[in-house]
């Protein structure tokens, strides 16, 4: 076909998902693709686009192609290609727009989810010269007689390279600005032509490989070198130190060869594999018990109908649930099928790391942000080529990128850590289930206090169920003690430890045996107050109270990490009468020291586990029993198996259970259930102690006989009475921004335009719709906060109304200072 005498193919265009774009604007965008950039543009594949009216350049990412029979004259067409294969295939595509109607985010949001943070690009400016430049480059310098001396080694300094140089290394080769007026003029002129440059965060992790060559014809080697040549020729390539470390050779002999043309280098790209935490694992063959392999034949039997379904595997702690689930993935590795296991907390993957390598060795990937971006970019890597079949890690190992799923796992799924407070704000368990659909694999929800709402669905038949009663082997539940703080405070003890609990504490150290104690608060004292004006000292940029850390001296703000020193007076009243109260981790650490001076103490929490790895190393450490007592905040509670932990203290059992949340009750069940349950794990008789102000409480009752059904009946009423989940589903749209005032209005108008929208459009959609009302914490790093809760049915339609919604929010100028965003069936209401 011609067209003006020129020969064109017929256009190819691309819809893409552009970052950085507002809700209300985001769509798949539609781009023509050059001829040079066809034979890389795929759909998964990263690609530089201009945007806008001022086409700035941005990334973008190809969801789909299509051919046109036109030019694509008033089209933008794509820059640039990034990745020579996709980074994501079909399946996560599809998910992509799936995360978007579900959690209202944009498609890169969604997309640049999936993706490990090593992956991502960075754009940089950089130079190149125009072929009218090039020409000049390539005469004699006395001929540039047009250019002056500066200009002259920029010109000849991008002649030097084949393609683009970033402008922050050009700059400082020759010590210019970007501003220098030599630069500016050869930008003017054409000569010199501004790009956009991307260059990914974290490269390929590369080694130094030689190999050998047909000794050419004439060419002399020194007898080490001949000796060294023949090594080579007889193992092929090898790493460059293994040569020189195994031939006793120094590197200057192999430099030889290669200049001698008998060897030539290359770069091999190697892998950085975590390293896994040495805790010692028992290797005696394991035998389930008839319970254990009842739930494993139905678990087998749900993943073989390949239906795509869900199971619960609900069992009490220590009975032996990881030696299932662990059966189930040998079935689903002999099928030649992926695995992925997911765990809430960083602190469990130490354990099920070392267990599952020990299990199934190279084929197991890790999945954390406790990773470096190099770590976490190469394990990626080595999933999505096939060298490993088992994922383990946190909540972003949902979208590991295995080509064929066969199971995966939520461990201790009822979680908060599941959920993402951040755009997208979606949940693993959904996303996971999506998965699960579409490679008819099974998804497995495993816990020992399940979420109300699995469990209900579990009752009503939309999930298997399978159920583990009794602990395993020969261990047998602890034997609780629940103490009344009321009545240590009036004998005289203010101490954090009750009488009973400093018993049990001394009773274990005589033993030789290990202790484990929660305490829910890092630093030392919880709050500092005025004894004269009873004024509370809150953070400058959030509503909440600060918290002494006697390491430093400071009161350090949980929420947005504002740190001041520490003074006795007043900043309302002047009088120099602020005073501690309340008792975390560092106190508690110190007062065990106290109590107890010749025992090891290991404290754990945030404040302690900063430093890469550091948690891996105190964690094997305790396992190898270097420490008498853990103390700790909810990283100690849940999921960790020590065989020699025969006592379990809960500090302060109030915290949870009085929050005002919906899911305070079950919260707390979970916490105290799963805690007291790390005790008596071995061979050894466990005990705990429960201390809290209010003993007549029947979650404590409940949580020491590890009743869970007990409990869910009870809540299972409370919650349809009120219309809370599973009965209801929640949407939660919060407001921020910096004006309270103005957010306060923002909310009410949104609240406005949902009544005239529903009344108006959706009249069908059952709603109650609860007036906006300040979060619970008003103001975090320096922004108030407002919400609106609506209990609804998360349908297709009310999914749309909540869209548009957006959309006509986002186009009041009034309120664009008002940022809004919507999160469905959050685990926290503001």
């Amino acid at each position: 076909m011609k067209n003006g005498g020129a020969e064109w193919m017929e256009s190819l265009y691309a819809a893409v998902a552009v970052e950085d774009t507002i809700y209300h604007f985001d769509r798949p965008f539609t781009y023509f693709v050059p001829h040079e950039c066809q034979p890389l543009a795929k759909p998964g594949c990263r690609v530089l686009v201009p945007f806008g009216s001022g086409s700035r350049t941005r990334q973008g990412i190809i969801l789909s192609l299509a051919h046109g029979d036109e030019q694509g004259k008033d089209t933008k067409g794509i820059l640039a290609v990034l990745d020579r294969e996709p980074v994501l295939d079909e399946e996560r595509l599809l998910l992509t727009s799936w995360m978007k109607e579900h959690y209202f985010c944009t498609l890169y949001d969604a997309a640049k989810a999936m993706l490990p943070s090593g992956l991502h690009m960075r754009l940089r400016r950089g130079y190149v010269l125009t072929e009218k430049g090039r020409r000049i480059s390539r005469e004699e310098p006395s001929s540039r007689s047009g250019l002056s001396v500066w200009q002259r080694r920029i010109v000849r300094l991008l002649g030097e390279k084949s393609g683009p140089t970033e402008q922050g290394a050009f700059l400082r080769a020759l010590n210019l600005t970007a501003e220098a007026f030599d630069l500016k003029i050869l930008l003017e002129q054409g000569m010199v032509e501004e790009v956009d440059l991307a260059r990914r965060k974290v490269g390929d992790a590369t080694r130094k490989m030689v190999q050998a060559r047909p000794l050419p014809e004439g060419v002399k080697l020194t007898p080490r070198q001949k000796e060294v040549h023949a090594t080579l020729q007889e193992v092929g390539a090898v790493y460059v130190k293994e040569l020189c470390y195994f031939t006793g050779a120094g590197p200057t002999v192999v430099e030889g060869l290669v200049k001698k043309g008998a060897a030539f280098y290359y770069e091999e790209e190697v892998y950085r594999i975590p390293a896994a935490p040495e805790i010692r694992e028992e290797t005696k063959e394991t035998v389930l018990t008839p319970s254990q392999q009842k739930a494993f034949e139905e678990l087998l039997l749900a993943y073989r109908e390949k239906a795509g379904g869900t199971s619960l595997l609900y069992g009490i702690t220590g009975s032996g649930k990881t030696l299932v689930f662990l059966e189930l993935i040998r079935a689903v590795l002999r099928d030649r099928r992926g695995v992925i296991l997911m765990v809430p907390e960083i602190s469990l993957t130490p354990q099920i790391v070392t267990r599952f390598r020990a299990a199934f060795g190279e084929q197991v990937a890790v999945f954390h942000s406790g990773l470096s971006d190099g770590e976490r970019t190469d394990e990626w890597k080595r999933v999505r080529r096939g060298l490993a079949k088992v994922v383990v890690g946190t909540r972003s190992a949902v979208f590991a990128p295995l080509s064929d799923i066969g199971l995966i796992l939520l461990d201790e799924e009822q979680e908060s850590t599941y959920k993402s407070e951040q755009s997208p704000r979606y949940h693993a368990r959904e996303v996971a289930q999506f998965r699960c659909k579409y490679h008819r694999a099974l998804c497995v929800l495993v816990s020992a206090t399940p979420s109300i709402e699995t469990r209900y669905r579990a009752q009503k038949g939309y999930y298997g169920y399978s159920s583990l009663g009794e602990r395993y082997g020969t261990a047998v539940l602890p034997k609780v003690t629940v103490v009344d703080m009321n009545g240590e405070a009036l004998r005289g003890n203010r101490s954090a430890f009750s009488t009973v609990l400093q018993e049990k504490i001394a009773g274990n150290l005589q033993k030789g045996e290990q202790s484990i104690l929660l305490l829910n608060r890092r630093g030392y004292h919880t709050f500092a107050s005025c004894t004269a004006c009873g004024e509370v000292v809150t953070c400058p940029n959030c509503s909440i109270s600060m918290t002494y850390h006697s390491a430093n001296h400071r009161l350090v703000c949980h929420y947005c990490g504002t740190s001041l020193p520490f003074t006795t007076q007043c900043g309302h009243c002047g009088e120099h009468a602020v005073r501690f109260s309340g008792a975390g981790t560092q106190r508690g650490e110190e007062e065990l020291q106290q109590l107890f001076p010749k025992a090891r103490v290991l404290r754990l929490d945030t404040d302690t586990t900063m430093v890469k790895d550091t948690l891996q190393k105190k964690l094997t450490a305790f396992s190898r029993q270097e420490y008498d007592i853990l103390l700790g905040t909810q990283m100690v509670a849940k999921g960790l198996d020590f065989p020699h932990v025969t006592l379990v203290g809960v500090l302060n059992a109030d915290q949870t259970l009085y929050s005002d949340d919906f899911r305070s009750s079950e919260r707390a069940f979970d916490l105290l259930t799963q805690v007291v349950g790390r005790s008596g794990r071995g061979q050894y008789p466990g005990i705990a102690v429960i201390q809290t102000h209010t003993p007549e409480n029947p979650i404590f009752t409940l949580a020491a006989l590890q009743d869970y059904e007990t409990f869910y009946q009870q809540e299972i009423r409370l919650r349809q009475a009120l219309l809370y989940p599973p009965f209801a589903d929640l949407l939660v749209l919060g407001f921020v921004g910096t004006d309270e005032r103005k957010v306060r209005l923002a909310s009410a108008f949104f609240f406005r335009l949902l009544q005239e929208t529903a009344s108006a459009r959706y009249p069908e959609l059952p709603l109650r719709v609860l007036s906006p009302s300040p979060a619970s914490i008003l103001k975090v790093s320096g922004k108030y906060r407002y919400k609106l809760l609506i209990k609804c049915r998360l349908t297709r339609g009310m999914r749309e109304m909540t869209a548009e919604l957006l959309c006509r929010y986002a186009q009041e100028k009034e309120y664009r200072d008002v940022t809004v965003y919507a999160d469905s069936n959050p685990d926290t209401i503001l």
